[in-house]
């Protein structure tokens, strides 16, 4: 039995900080959106495997700072690890530079380096939105982008009403991952219906009843989150708390700028040095 306990599958937890304080938690949230969307910005420009590294390795000191517990990684399933192997296999057969001569069969690792490129980049993404989610007050959001985008203001958007809006989601978004799963495993709980015809109708009806019971569950939840809200003086004190930079931040965008002039002095000036000589 303890075994099998060990073996459980670890879910995926997002939207919810690590206990615990840091740094990393004691910065401010806008600077956090800012240096993922310039992250983001920089690999989706220049995708090598310099800025890869440098951006993994920036992760991985910032979860070591952060004191992220290795429980709050989730487990990978199996049928993941299929799929990472069979996109492998397929891309390998692209062929592709560079390549390996043996005897007069030449083999390409182009297309397997690339499907490796695109696999590494989407973890290190994934990674980086993990640990906003895992250093970051979900109350703090809603300020920081209200802050971002005040400039937005001169042109009469609004502004403070997407910040409710995301706040909001982002406040029923664990509540509801946490009722579907007490739905998931009532579900398990019950006999299987009897219901003359084939499976597929009866996983219909299945499906039918779970759906149901979700919607129901999300207007509940709905009712409950607009009470407290209006308790609390509306949705305009969402957006309304203090927010701004520190010193803090203005060392993380220190050392975000030097990654990516590191990066782009790599990707564009060194190609064109050596295609000079």
């Amino acid at each position: 039995m303890s075994g099998d306990r060990n073996r459980q599958r670890r879910p995926v937890v997002l939207l919810r900080p690590v206990p615990g304080t840091s740094a990393i938690h004691e910065m401010w949230a806008g600077t956090k959106l800012l240096v993922v969307a310039g992250i983001g910005i920089l690999l989706t420009f220049y995708p090598g495997w310099i800025p890869i590294a440098l951006v993994g390795l920036l992760v991985v000191v910032t979860a070591r700072t952060a004191h992220v517990p290795r429980g709050a990684l989730p487990s990978i399933p199996r049928f993941l690890w299929a799929l990472l192997f069979l996109g492998g296999f397929t891309a390998a057969l692209a062929g592709g530079t560079p390549e390996l001569e043996i005897g007069s069969v030449t083999l390409g690792f182009g297309g397997l380096l690339n499907f490796l490129r695109i696999t590494v980049l989407s973890i290190v993404l994934l990674g980086l939105g993990a640990l906003v989610s895992w250093t970051t007050n979900v109350a703090e959001i809603a300020p920081a982008v209200a802050k971002l985008g005040r400039p937005l203001r001169a042109f009469r958007l609004p502004v403070d009403d997407w910040a409710v809006a995301l706040a909001l989601a982002l406040r029923a978004f664990p509540m509801l991952i946490d009722e579907f799963r007490v739905l998931y495993a009532a579900r398990r709980l019950r006999p299987p219906l009897d219901v003359p015809g084939s499976r597929f109708r009866r996983w219909g009806i299945e499906i039918v009843d779970l759906l149901s019971a979700a919607v129901t569950v999300a207007l509940r939840r709905a009712d409950e989150m607009g009470d407290a809200i209006t308790a609390r003086g509306g949705t305009g004190q969402l957006s309304a708390l203090p927010s701004r930079p520190g010193r803090r931040d203005v060392a993380a965008f220190a050392v975000i700028a030097l990654l990516c002039a590191v990066s782009l002095y790599v990707e564009i000036l060194t190609p064109l040095a050596t295609s000079r000589t």
